[in-house]
This record gives structure tokens, sequence and C-alpha cells, in this order.
């Protein structure tokens, strides 16, 4: 039996230049934080107990590729095979791949090395963009997260993207990084752009996968919203078995889609036992999020992951974490609500889950549940407007 988290109570670059432009600080020798990686020994805050440590013989998941290209073929039985490819996976586990997603290889190519070059910069300069306590977006290492015990071995760059508000990505990076950073923040808002549209291809086939009659049901739904970008970086570790990238956990947000390069160390927890998730090249990995899981009416699961790391190789990854407006009501659609299904979870506007997981709770497999209970505590509450 796989032992689970805890539980509630413990829980640039240059404008026509390339990456390699990125400014730097003029300090040679800036007072950093250590550089993970660089240890002689790990320190206690990474270690993880026994009973989560990473496992490196993981068999493989196996997991279907959907060809997004079929919602545009005009071929009918082709988008019921897919969806009912997606309908089989969201049932047991939330995550699946797509291939022919419309993200040009340059532009992610061109995303990947940007993100060299940033978090090459001198900690000092990285600093500049600093996440803010109860927020989203940031840099962020692990010696400056939120954790005191079993910190994430990474670090992290996040942009809020809505795209009702025009160049927000770029707009964001030239504010607090300066003008240098212009072409930078390009490069994201176009990825984000990209990853935007996908996104709502990918809920168009849910949609019709879930056999709702409104077929676009969560497409409209989603066409307005309030999503991050997420850069990812995972340096070798001396000794990888003490330690993991980021811990298991489900994602909050609705759906995710990652873009990672052919490391490798995704993990998926599953029949109670880890799975990799092996890269393929050109695709996408896709999965569900608690948000959606709650839409659902719990029919599509927000599978636990994590992420391993090794002795050798950094990993990198470029996640795209889709979320509602802030104040969208998340409740599900009314053919999803049966005698045999009833509702499983309460009504909640994504801002007050976002909040939870910022505020008072540590993401982990247990999220939504505690979340539920947490919601209907409030509800009782009298003249309580936590939930407003």
């Amino acid at each position: 039996m796989v032992q689970r988290p805890g539980s509630y109570s413990n829980n640039p670059l240059m404008s026509d230049q390339k990456p390699n432009s990125l400014p730097t600080s003029g300090a040679k020798d800036d007072q950093q934080q250590p550089v993970l990686g660089s240890e002689s020994n790990i320190p206690s805050q990474f270690i993880w107990p026994d009973h989560e440590k990473p496992c490196f013989d993981a068999p493989e998941l196996k997991i279907p590729i959907i060809d997004m290209a079929v919602l545009s073929s005009g071929d009918p039985l082709a988008v019921s095979k897919a969806a009912e490819l997606v309908n089989e996976a969201c049932k047991k586990h939330g995550f699946f791949m797509v291939s022919n997603h419309g993200i040009d290889s340059g532009l992610a190519d061109n995303a990947h090395e940007y993100m060299d070059k940033f978090f090459g910069l001198q900690l000092s300069e990285k600093q500049k963009v600093q996440r803010k306590a109860g927020e989203q977006y940031g840099y962020m290492n692990s010696y400056v997260g939120r954790y005191a015990s079993k910190m994430p071995w990474k670090e992290t760059l996040s942009f809020r993207y809505c795209p009702d508000i025009q160049d927000i990505v770029v707009d964001y990076l030239v504010n607090v990084m300066g003008e240098d950073f212009r072409q930078f923040g390009r490069i994201y808002q176009e990825y984000c752009e990209g990853m935007g549209k996908l996104s709502l291809g990918i809920m168009e086939l849910i949609g019709i996968s879930l056999g709702l009659d409104d077929q676009a049901y969560f497409r409209d739904f989603f066409q307005e919203n309030d999503s991050i970008l997420r850069l990812n970086l995972y340096p070798p570790c001396k000794n990888p078995d003490l330690v993991l990238g980021i811990g298991p956990h489900s994602d909050p947000n609705s759906l995710t889609i990652l873009h990672q390069d052919l490391v490798g160390g995704l993990q998926v927890l599953t029949d109670e036992k880890w799975h990799s998730v092996t890269p393929v090249p050109g695709t996408l990995v896709v999965n569900i999020g608690d948000t959606f899981m709650a839409l659902s009416n719990g029919i599509y699961k927000s599978c636990l992951h994590r992420v391993v790391v090794n002795n050798q190789t950094e990993r990198k990854s470029l996640a795209f974490f889709l979320s509602p407006k802030v104040d969208k009501h998340v409740t599900p659609p009314a053919s999803l609500v049966t005698s045999e299904n009833p509702r499983m979870y309460p009504d909640f506007t994504w801002v007050t889950l976002r909040d939870f997981t910022l505020k008072r709770y540590r993401p982990d497999m247990q999220t939504l549940d505690a979340f539920a209970k947490w919601v209907q505590e409030q509800e009782q509450e009298p003249n309580n407007k936590t939930l407003a």
C-alpha cells in the first residue's frame, strides 16, 4: 500500500536579440542563497520521509495520445474515438497526451532557451520578480518558499495570463524587470496565447467525452479565464533518492498542459503504485485538476502526481494552468448530477479555492475534500463573508 501525504492538519531578452543577451547583475560576488545542487550535504528541509521518498524503477504509465486535428477533420467517427479515449483516461487517472496541438516547435524551443537564460541569471536579478506572499506569479526558489519541510527541489517563474488583458505577460515583465525583458515577455505572451487556444479545444473534446448535449459547454465556460504559465527548473541532485522535485499533489486548477523536455521525471499514482510518464517528442501532457473534478461532479479524476530528479541532468518544463475567471461559480452541468451520481462538491468560485491553497492548505491528494469541508464550515458560520 502506498503511503499518502499528510492530512489537512499538517498539512531577454533584448528586443531583436538572441536569448544569450539576457542582462546580468554587475556584482561578481553576489551573496546568494545556496544554489540547488551545489551543497555538499542535502539540507534537512529537503529530505522527504522514508514512505514518500522517490522510486526510480516505476513502470511506465500507459496513456493515450489524442490527435487534436480530429476536431477540425469533419470526421465524426474520429472525434468519437478520440472522445472515448479521453473519457477512459480521465475516469481512471486524469492524464493523456495531445499531438497536432498547434504549438509551433520553434516557439517552444525559444521558450525553453529563454528559460535557461533566466534561471542562469544572478540571484539578485531573479529576485526583481520575486513572488509575493499570497500570489501565484513571480520567481520562487525553495529557499524563499512558504514551506519549512519537504521542500521542492526546483526553481520556478510564473506569469498570470488573461486573454482579455492585452499583453499582460509583456507588461508584467517590463514593469518589474525593465525594458530589456520586452522580447522575453513577447515569447511567453505568444506561448500563453497558443496554450489558451489549445485549452479551449481540449475543453470542447472533454465536453464531447462527457456526453453533454451542449458540446461547447466547457469551451464557453473557459472562454474567459484567469490562468498561469509556470517555468520549472529541476536541478540535478547528488542524492536524488532523498529529495523530490515536487512532492505528491493534485493540481488545484482546472486543466494543466505540460511541455516537458526529454529528461523525464513526472510520475503519477494510479492503482496504488507510482508510474512514470515517458516524454514523447511532439506531444504535450494534459491532466485534470481539482476544479474540473468538481465541475464534472467527480466523474473525471484529479490524480496525485510528483516529480523525481536525477544526479546528472537538469529537467525543465513549461506548465500552463487553465482556470476560470476568479469570480466564476464552479457548478457541474445538470446532466452530470443524477441519482446514481449525486452532487459531490458545493458551489465555489475559483478565487476561493485558489486562496485556500495559497494561504491555508498545502496542495496534496486531499485538497478538494479538505476544501469542500472548509467551505461547508464557512457557510455554517453566521455573517461569514469569506465565500462572498
